[in-house]
C-alpha cells in the first residue's frame, strides 16, 4: 500500500520532469555521473522500525553533480537507476525497491522545480550554490516526511528517535555533502588534473559516512539500552514482570523472536518466557539444556552471535530446529546461581542483521535483565519463606491454614477434607541427647518418608518442632483415618541419623470438615486434640466432642500442677511387697495420686503422662521421691528397715542432673542407698540413648537398686539384661492375672523367674490377687509378691492401721539394727 501511495506521486512528478525532455550530454560523463550515484548509494544509514528498514544515503553528491551538469531529467533517471540497482543487489524486498525508487524521484522532482523557481546559474556563482543547498535540503525534507509516513502507516508511530534519524542527516550531513559535491564541480571546471586531489577527497567522504552510520547506529543501540534500563525499572516482580523484560528485549532489539529460559527456583519449576508476534509460549530449543546453543552461551561470559551464513554444522542444525537464519544468545545470572538463558532471534527487519552494536547492547540489557530476575527471585524467596518451612521446605502453619480455608470455601464440589495431625515421638529425646543437628536430620528423613507414602493430591505441612500436618482434599473422615493409619504404618521405620539407628514413630490426630470445622482454625485444633488423644491411646484417633472437655481439664490440671503439690493435694499410696517364703514386708511401692477438688482423683497414668508433656515430670518425681524417702526414714526412726520403691519416668533418665537429684534426697532424708529401689520400665531402660548414657550405672553407684518393671511387654533380650545394672525383675502383671486359669501364661511366669536367676536377678510378681496363683508362684521360685491379695495400695494413714492390724515384728537380726515386719498368716 505504501508503495502504491508513493508510485502514485512519483509517476505524475516523473512525467512531469522528463517533459522538459533529455539534455543532449556527453556518454563519459553520463557513466561517470552514473557510477558516482551508485557509489554513494552504497554509503549509506539504516533507518530501522521494527519490520521496516530504510536507507539514507550519501547520494546528495552525485544529486548535485546530476542537477548542475546532466539537467533534471537526467538526474531523475540516474537516481532512479542508482537506488533501484544498488536495492536489488541488495536484496531488498520489490516493495522496498519499488517505495525507493519512487522516493529518488519525487526528491528529485521537488529539487528540479526548486532550481527553477530559483533560477539557479553557473556553478561558480554564489546564487547557485545556495540555490543548490535549497533544492537539495527541500528534496531530503520531502523525503524524510515520506519515509516517516510509511513507517507510521505500516508499523505505527515512530516516535521522536526516528524523527531524529531521519533529520540529523538532512540538517546537518546533507548540507555537508552538497558542499562537497559544489567543490568537486568548482575544481573540475578549473582543471581536470583536480581529480588527483578529489580521488582521496571523495575517498575520505565515503569513510566519514560510514563512520557516520556506524556512530548513528552505535547511538541508536545505546538509546536502546536506556529505554530497556527504564523499563525494566517498572516491571513487576512477578511472572508477568519477566514477560515485560522479555518483550522489551524484542521490541529495542527490534527481534522476531525473544525466549528467557529460568532454571527451577524454590517451589517452581523450570520456566520457558518467549515473546513472538505470533503469540507462541514455547518453541523447541532454549529450553533443551542439551542444546548446542545453550550450552556455548551458557559457557561464555558475553553475547554469542550465530548466523546460518558463518554456522559450524551442529550450530546450523540447532538454527534449524528454531527456524530462524541468525541468533544472539547470552548466560542470564539467577538469585540461585544457576544459570539461566536468554536467546534472541532474528531482526524483523529485511535489510539489517544483528551487528556488534546489537551484540554490545545485548550484554549491556544483560546487567539489567540480570538485576531484575534475582530481585524477582528475591521477593519470590521472601515470599516463599513466609509460608514455607526454612529447614524441610514444607508449606507451614500459615500456608496450611490458607489452603484449608480456600478448600473449605470451594463448598460442596470441593466434597470436604481430611486433616492428618502428625507428631513424631522421638524428636525430644534425639534433640537432648544427640542435639538439634540429629534432630533436624531425623525431621528431614521423616518429612522425606511422608512426602513418599503420602497420598498423590495430599498437601504435607510441617507445623512446629516435632509436628506435620498432611491435608487430604475430598477425602471424608473415614476415608482420612484409612489413609493416617496407612501412613503411620509406612513411615514407621529404622532410620539411620547421627550414626545412629532411630525408631521413626508417629503419633496421629484425625479432623475432617465440614463435620470437625468449616475454617482453618477450628479444623487444626480439633486434629490438635485429637492428637493428644492419640497420645495417650499411643496410635491414631480422631476427634469428638468429649475431647474437648479433656482438653479443658487437661489444660486446667497443667496449670495446676506445681501448686498441687505445694498445696498437698498431690500426694502417694503405699502397695506392700512382701517375700515370698516367709511373708516379711520386704518394701512398699510409691505410687503418686492427684485428688483434685473439682475433678476429684486423677488417675496416675494421667498425672505422670500431663507431667510428661509439660516439661514437669522431673519436678513430680522429685515430690514423689521426698514423701518415699520421708515415710522410710519414719520407719528407721522406730527401727524398722523397709525399702521404699519409686516409679522413674523414661524422661526422668534423660535428664542430666537426676543423679546429682536422688543423691541429695537421701542425704536430706538420711535414707541409705540400699533402702530405696528405683522402679524403671523396660522400654526406657532398653533404649538406645539410655544404654549408652551412665546413667544407670551413676544411679546403681549410690547404692540403691534398679527394678526392671512390666518385664515381658517390651523388647529386652537376655544379652541386654546381662550389660545392664539390674537388681530385679517384675513380672507384668498381665501375665500373673491370668497364670491360675491360662498354662501359656503360667509358662511365660516360670521361664521370666528361671531367667532371672540364671542371672542373679530378684523376680517380684505382681498382680497376685489369689491364692492359687500365689501358691504357683512360690513353687516356681518367684521372690516377692505384690497384689490385692497382700494389699492395696493405701495412703499413710491406713498403711499404719493395715500394719498394726496384719503385721508382726521380727527382732533385729544378728548384727543388724533394725527390725522387720512380717505379715501373720
Amino acid at each position: 500500500m505504501v508503495s502504491g501511495l508513493a508510485l502514485t506521486v512519483a509517476v505524475p512528478l516523473g512525467a512531469a520532469v522528463l517533459s522538459r525532455g533529455l539534455d543532449p550530454v556527453h556518454g563519459v560523463l553520463l557513466v561517470a555521473v552514473l557510477l558516482t550515484a551508485v557509489v554513494a548509494e552504497w554509503v549509506y544509514v539504516h533507518i530501522e522500525f521494527r519490520h521496516q528498514s530504510f536507507v539514507n544515503s550519501a547520494s546528495e553528491l552525485a544529486f548535485v553533480i546530476a542537477l548542475l551538469e546532466l539537467g533534471g531529467a537526467w538526474t531523475a533517471v540516474i537516481r532512479a537507476t542508482a537506488v533501484g540497482l544498488v536495492l536489488a543487489v541488495q536484496r531488498f524486498s520489490p516493495a522496498k525497491i519499488l517505495f525507493n525508487v519512487a522516493v529518488a524521484v519525487i526528491d528529485s522532482a521537488v529539487a528540479v522545480f526548486v532550481l527553477d523557481l530559483l533560477s539557479a546559474g553557473d556553478v561558480t556563482q554564489p546564487s547557485t550554490w545556495l540555490s543548490c543547498l535549497v533544492a537539495v535540503f527541500a528534496a531530503n525534507a520531502v523525503a524524510a516526511v515520506m519515509v516517516a509516513g510509511a513507517i507510521t502507516l505500516t508499523q505505527g508511530y515512530p516516535g521522536r528517535s526516528v524523527w531524529t534519524s531521519l533529520l540529523v542527516p538532512v540538517v546537518v550531513v546533507s548540507p555537508v555533502v552538497v558542499l562537497v559535491g559544489l567543490a568537486i564541480l568548482l575544481l573540475l571546471h578549473a582543471t581536470l588534473w583536480s581529480l588527483l586531489i578529489l580521488a582521496p577527497l571523495t575517498a575520505a567522504l565515503v569513510l566519514l559516512y560510514r563512520r557516520f552510520a556506524e556512530v548513528t547506529r552505535e547511538s541508536q543501540s545505546l538509546e536502546r539500552v536506556y529505554e530497556f534500563a527504564r523499563r525494566v525499572e517498572q516491571v513487576q516482580p512477578d511472572e508477568v514482570g519477566t514477560r515485560h523484560i522479555v518483550q522489551a528485549v524484542q521490541e529495542l532489539l527490534n527481534a522476531e523472536r525473544v525466549a528467557l529460559w529460568l532454571p527451577p527456583y524454590l517451589d517452581e519449576g523450570p520456566r520457558l518466557v518467549v515473546a513472538t508476534e505470533g503469540g507462541a509460549d514455547w518453541y523447541d530449543g532454549p529450553g533443551d539444556p542439551d542444546d548446542v546453543l545453550r550450552r556455548r552461551a551458557v559457557a561464555l561470559s558475553g553475547a554469542l552471535h550465530v548466523s546460518a551464513g558463518r554456522a559450524d554444522e551442529a550450530e546450523t542444525a540447532a538454527l534449524a530446529r528454531r527456524g530462524v537464519a541468525e541468533l544472539l544468545g547470552a548466560p542470564v545470572t539467577t538469585a540461585a546461581g544457576e544459570p539461566g538463558y536468554l536467546e534472541v532471534c532474528d531482526r524483523r527487519s529485511d535489510a539489517v542483521s544483528f551487528g556488534s552494536s546489537e551484540r554490545g547492547a545485548l550484554e549491556s540489557m544483560l546487567t539489567h535483565v540480570n538485576a531484575a530476575i534475582r530481585q524477582q527471585q528475591l521477593l519470590t524467596r521472601i515470599r516463599f519463606d513466609a509460608d514455607h518451612d526454612r529447614l524441610t521446605g514444607l508449606p507451614n502453619r500459615q500456608r496450611l491454614a490458607a489452603e484449608i480455608d480456600a478448600l473449605v470455601a470451594a463448598g460442596p464440589a470441593a466434597a470436604g477434607a481430611g486433616l492428618i495431625l502428625a507428631s513424631l515421638g522421638t524428636y525430644a529425646d534425639v534433640t537432648d541427647t544427640l542435639g538439634h543437628a540429629a534432630s533436624d536430620e531425623l525431621l528431614l528423613v521423616t518429612a522425606g518418608l511422608l512426602r513418599e507414602h503420602a497420598p498423590p493430591r495430599a498437601l504435607l505441612a510441617r507445623m512446629e518442632r516435632e509436628q506435620f500436618a498432611v491435608l487430604l482434599p475430598g477425602l471424608s473422615l473415614a476415608a482420612t483415618e484409612q489413609a493416617a493409619r496407612r501412613l503411620r504404618e509406612a513411615a514407621a521405620t529404622r532410620v539411620r541419623v547421627a550414626g545412629l539407628d532411630l525408631e521413626v514413630s508417629l503419633t496421629i490426630g484425625v479432623a475432617a470438615a465440614p463435620g470437625h470445622g468449616t475454617d482453618a482454625g477450628t479444623l487444626m485444633q480439633r486434629a490438635d486434640v485429637a492428637l493428644l488423644a492419640a497420645g495417650e491411646s499411643g496410635g491414631v484417633a480422631s476427634y469428638h466432642p468429649v475431647l474437648d472437655q479433656q482438653s479443658l481439664r487437661r489444660l486446667q490440671l497443667g496449670t495446676e500442677l506445681a501448686q498441687a503439690m505445694a498445696d498437698g493435694q498431690i500426694g502417694v499410696v503405699f502397695q506392700p511387697v512382701i517375700d515370698a517364703q516367709t511373708s516379711d514386708i520386704v518394701s512398699v511401692e510409691t505410687l503418686v495420686r492427684w485428688t483434685h477438688p473439682r475433678f476429684g482423683s486423677i488417675p496416675p497414668e494421667d498425672v505422670i503422662g500431663l507431667a510428661e508433656q509439660i516439661g514437669r515430670i522431673g519436678a513430680v518425681t522429685d515430690h514423689v521421691l521426698d514423701l518415699a524417702l520421708a515415710r522410710c526414714r519414719r520407719w528407721l526412726d522406730q527401727g524398722i528397715s523397709l525399702s521404699v520403691a519409686v516409679n522413674v519416668s523414661a524422661f526422668s533418665l534423660s535428664e542430666p542432673d537426676l543423679v546429682d537429684r536422688i543423691r541429695g534426697a537421701l542425704e536430706r532424708h538420711g535414707v541409705p542407698g540400699e533402702l530405696l529401689i528405683l522402679e524403671l520400665t523396660e522400654s526406657s531402660v532398653v533404649d538406645d540413648s539410655v544404654r549408652e548414657s551412665s546413667v544407670l550405672d551413676d544411679l546403681h553407684d549410690l547404692g540403691l537398686r534398679l527394678s526392671m518393671d512390666d518385664f515381658g511387654t517390651g523388647y529386652s533380650s537376655l544379652s541386654q539384661l546381662r550389660q545392664l545394672p539390674i537388681d530385679e525383675l517384675k513380672i507384668d502383671k498381665s501375665f500373673v492375672l491370668t497364670m491360675a486359669t491360662s498354662q501359656g501364661e503360667s509358662f511365660i511366669a516360670r521361664s521370666i523367674i528361671e531367667l532371672a536367676h540364671n542371672l542373679g536377678l530378684c523376680v517380684v510378681a505382681e498382680g497376685v490377687e489369689d491364692e492359687m496363683t500365689r501358691n504357683q508362684l512360690i513353687a516356681m521360685g518367684c521372690d516377692k509378691l505384690q497384689g490385692f491379695l497382700i494389699s492395696r495400695p493405701l495412703p499413710e494413714d491406713r498403711l499404719e492401721k493395715w500394719l498394726l492390724a496384719r503385721t508382726g515384728v521380727r527382732s533385729a537380726a544378728p548384727g543388724a539394727t533394725h527390725r522387720r515386719l512380717f505379715v501373720r498368716t
